[in-house]
């Protein structure tokens, strides 16, 4: 997360972190806003985007903690992710809040929240209801379907135990981590996870992410003679200086038990890294899910899946080890689209501040290039940057950035380094050449309201086309920004394989007189967090799609002539078996839509 120093090194090692943060690229900037790379092509503007923080009127009321306000321990810097899916299968996608801890026990104990959609943007706390009681130190959280019963269950990465909660298709959960096969003898630090299929045998499988081999009662102090120390303050050790942690994969055996096969399958990494976020994908459109781990001051790990049960870890190789410098970045959030509609998926990244985030182009051939600069990416280094989403919030077919940001050290201003504890959200949109404009400064108070901000999700909570994002605020209460701004028509698909979960790995297309769009349903991802499984597509004015859904075993099938402002449900191998027009569509006029519309690639 950052370049914490034990004090016992070092002078040396320290001038070589200024310099080395001196010579970052002059591309970088530590504040610009509303500047374009080159000006923007005749005849385009950027749309009016106004986010709303909608989470007082819409119930969500629990605040976050992650240890306490004085944050001592590196532990208690990250915070939890956000879920959301819907657990009841009524249509409305549900919240799921991730809960901290105190490392000294509080009465009532604190718990998870989960939120259930009662529709309009309104919602219900039935945590009790549902069963769901103290977990434990929780970071991130991961949805899926794993006994394909038609209804989503959830896995919550800890400090200490790991949590797995079987949906019991009544509105309730229970705990059925060890009986599942995901318990363990001993404490770990999980972070991210999620739920793929790698061996494409019709059961979802488990990625982790470990973090640190951490004990609070044996890590240095801030301030005390063998603390750590970051820009000449004292701050919490970590994670540098400690000892690393390696990955873990879990085969599902076809009856929603899992079984440890990290080492066999090549996902058992020396431990040595510090994994945050897990983003799966088939970045190499062979048909089978990859994986990619940001990872905290170490090289991120991406692994490749090798079509026979194994992966190979190619970070290096790949170009999404380090950045276009060679340096190891302090790597948090991830996301994955094909933001410049070439037919593959790019990997944009969020690091920690004094540096930029990270976009990784993708090659085609299992390579990517950083072309952060090139996109106009490189500026708000002064920021720490968590959860991020690429989302189409006009819905014009383009997808934008969305970065949520927040520092770990709540005393960070006294020191006078021009760095504050709550920061404001970015917002950049793609301009549909390869770059981003950053819309931050005029995207509503949404985006300018300041929080400690750590997981999001992106979810279509009022089912009418456009996409609200879920944001984790440290010590507060979480926001849901609803974007007020204008709109395209839109679609959004729900695809759930012939057992009727929803099929994540599955690659959907969307062709219409627009151009060309691809996306995958995908579990995780964000910051340590889960999204909607139904994936969005912008349509501009086009009021009609041919969908195609290659599903997670490889058979490909192709809806024509689908009516845009409507979520369906495809099953396979029976086509589109439920229609649901969208409860608003937001109206623009003809000469913004025809003023904004630019074809995309075939």
């Amino acid at each position: 997360m950052r370049g914490c120093i034990v004090a016992s090194g070092t002078a040396l090692v320290l001038t070589f972190i200024f310099l080395a943060i001196k010579a970052l690229p002059q591309a970088v900037s530590t504040g610009a806003v509303d500047q374009p790379v080159r000006p923007l092509p005749p005849g385009l503007r950027p749309p009016s985007v106004n986010f709303r923080d909608l989470a007082a009127e819409a119930g969500l009321n629990a605040e976050t903690i992650s240890g306490d306000l004085d944050q001592t321990y590196v532990v208690e810097n990250t915070g939890p992710g956000v879920a959301i899916f819907d657990y009841d299968n009524d249509g409305l996608p549900d919240i799921l809040l991730v809960q901290g801890d105190r490392l000294h026990p509080t009465e009532p104990p604190l718990t998870p929240h989960l939120y259930h959609n009662l529709g309009g943007l309104h919602f219900e706390d039935v945590t009790q209801k549902a069963g769901i009681g103290h977990t434990g130190w929780g970071q991130g959280i991961c949805a899926g379907d794993v006994d394909n019963d038609g209804y989503v269950d959830v896995f919550i990465g800890q400090w200490g135990h790991n949590v797995f909660l079987h949906n019991m298709r009544n509105g309730t959960f229970r705990d059925e981590t060890r009986e599942r096969g995901l318990d363990r003898p001993g404490s770990r630090w999980s972070t991210g996870c999620a739920f793929l299929d790698y061996d494409r045998d019709g059961h979802l499988d488990l990625a982790v992410a470990n973090y640190i081999d951490f004990s609070a009662q044996e890590t240095p102090r801030p301030r005390e003679t063998s603390g750590c120390n970051w820009k000449g303050i004292p701050v919490p050790c970590g994670p540098r200086g400690l000892k690393g942690e390696s990955m873990t994969l879990y085969h599902n055996d076809g009856h929603g038990h899992f079984v440890d096969v990290s080492k066999q399958a090549g996902v058992e990494t020396p431990p040595e890294y510090y994994g945050f976020t897990v983003l799966t994908g088939d970045f190499d459109n062979d048909g089978w899910p990859d994986f990619y781990v940001t990872c905290d001051s170490t090289a991120s790990l991406f692994f490749h899946n090798k079509r026979n049960g194994a992966f190979e870890e190619i970070g290096v190789g790949s170009g999404l080890a380090y950045n276009e410098d060679g340096r190891e970045q302090a790597g948090m959030g991830a996301t994955a689209a094909d933001y410049d509609h070439d037919g593959r998926l790019d990997i944009f990244k969020t690091n920690f501040s004094s540096d930029t985030n990270t976009l990784y182009h993708n090659n085609g051939d299992n390579t990517f290039t950083d072309v952060t600069s090139k996109a106009g990416l490189a500026v708000h280094t002064q920021e720490v940057k968590w959860g991020t989403a690429f989302l189409d919030v006009d819905n014009d077919g383009w997808p934008d950035l969305f970065i949520a940001s927040g520092h770990v050290y709540p005393f960070v201003e006294k020191y006078g380094l021009g760095e504050t504890f709550k920061q404001p959200r970015r917002f950049f949109w793609n301009r549909r050449d390869g770059q981003f404009f950053d819309m931050s400064a005029r995207s509503g108070p949404g985006i300018t309201a300041k929080h400690s901000s750590r997981g999001i999700a992106v979810g279509d909570l009022d089912n009418d086309g456009s996409m609200e994002i879920v944001v984790v605020n440290l010590f507060e209460p979480p926001s849901l920004l609803k974007n007020f701004g204008e709109t395209g028509n839109s679609l959004l698909v729900r695809a759930v394989t012939a057992s009727g979960r929803d099929a994540i790995g599955a690659r959907i297309t969307v062709k219409s007189a627009l151009g060309t769009q691809i996306d995958e349903v995908r579990s995780g991802g964000f910051q340590i967090s889960q999204g909607d499984f139904r994936v969005h597509f912008g349509l501009a004015h086009d009021t009609k799609a041919t969908v195609t859904i290659r599903w997670p075993q490889g058979k490909v099938e192709t809806l024509p002539g689908v009516d845009a402002n409507q979520w369906i449900v495809v099953r396979e191998n029976k086509g589109i078996v439920e229609r649901h027009p969208f409860g608003r569509v937001s109206a623009r006029s003809r000469t913004e839509r025809d003023t904004n519309d630019v074809r995309l690639p075939r």
